[in-house]
């Protein structure tokens, strides 16, 4: 099963939730950060990498001496990632979605392909200070500096999915094409919130995105106490499950501040986010049934 944890916007304690849903999960699991612009799940689990690898990305290169200017390759670019501007090809990889359709199209087989790196992917294991001894599997991207492109990376991190197991996902803030990239194909969609105006008004953006992809899901309402009734309206008059609430909490703030896991301070919370991975298993098969 693949969980994929989001928010319609940054801060609302999505990494939270996804570090310490996973360290209570008793099957195998892995959790992928694909924040891969500024990946912090690494902070609280302190993951010892043994892996680590490349993201490369094709991008076109003319050769000038056979290229007749023809703008074909100019025209079938989506992205405006290649032009022809007099008797000059420019290219602009930062645009180049690594389609190859303008060396398909190129009649005079003047353009080839080149690599850019995007970013990294580090790999290896956590073993969370929790009483049951479980190893957790761990991946998370990093998009180089001037880069834009984070779908590619964060695609690549996805591999690192564990098939037989449970998969938690950390996914980017918002709901741009990184998010899409890190939620399309999960089974479910736990959206973390907090009670605010401004949680409320991202929520209902990312309510909508997650229907589009027609994926089950539910809520955390994280700071739970800390503004008004409104998340819960409108959980209601949507028919979205509120799975858990986090209260706002000095113990839990602190907690996160020095990067501690909030089970590791509040043992009790354990049992809570085990309850939270159960009535998940639950909404997942009752969907599962109905298709």
């Amino acid at each position: 099963m693949i969980i994929s944890i989001a928010s319609g916007k940054g801060g609302t304690g999505k990494t939270t939730v996804a570090t310490n849903l996973s360290c209570c999960i008793p099957e195998p699991t892995t959790l992928l950060d694909c924040d891969v612009e500024e990946p912090n799940s690494h902070l609280f689990l302190t993951p010892n990498f043994t892996g680590r690898e490349n993201v490369i990305a094709p991008i076109p290169e003319v050769d000038d001496a056979k290229c007749t200017y023809c703008k074909r390759c100019m025209d079938i670019c989506r992205f405006g990632a290649i032009a022809v501007v007099a008797k000059k090809v420019l290219t602009f990889p930062e645009l180049c979605h690594s389609c190859g359709g303008c060396m398909a199209i190129c009649p005079e087989d003047a353009i080839r392909e080149k690599d850019r790196v995007l970013g990294i992917i580090e790999t290896g294991f956590v073993h969370p200070k929790t009483d049951n001894g479980k190893k957790i599997q761990f991946a998370h991207g990093l998009m180089d500096i001037g880069q834009v492109m984070a779908p590619p990376i964060i695609r690549q991190v996805r591999t690192h999915a564990d098939p037989k197991g449970v998969t938690i996902i950390d996914a980017p803030p918002g709901t741009s094409c990184p998010v899409i990239a890190a939620m399309k194909g999960a089974d479910f969609v736990l959206l973390v919130t907090e009670p605010t105006p401004f949680g409320l008004h991202d929520l209902t953006l990312a309510v909508e995105t997650v229907k589009i992809l027609d994926i089950p899901h539910g809520l955390v309402i994280n700071r739970a106490g800390m503004g008004n009734d409104d998340v819960k309206a409108y959980a209601r008059k949507e028919k979205i499950p509120v799975l858990m609430e986090i209260p706002f909490d000095r113990k839990i703030a602190a907690a996160y501040s020095k990067g501690e896991l909030i089970i590791s301070c509040l043992p009790e919370y354990k049992e809570k986010f085990l309850r939270l991975y159960d009535d998940i298993k639950t909404l997942v098969a009752q969907r599962r049934q109905v298709r």
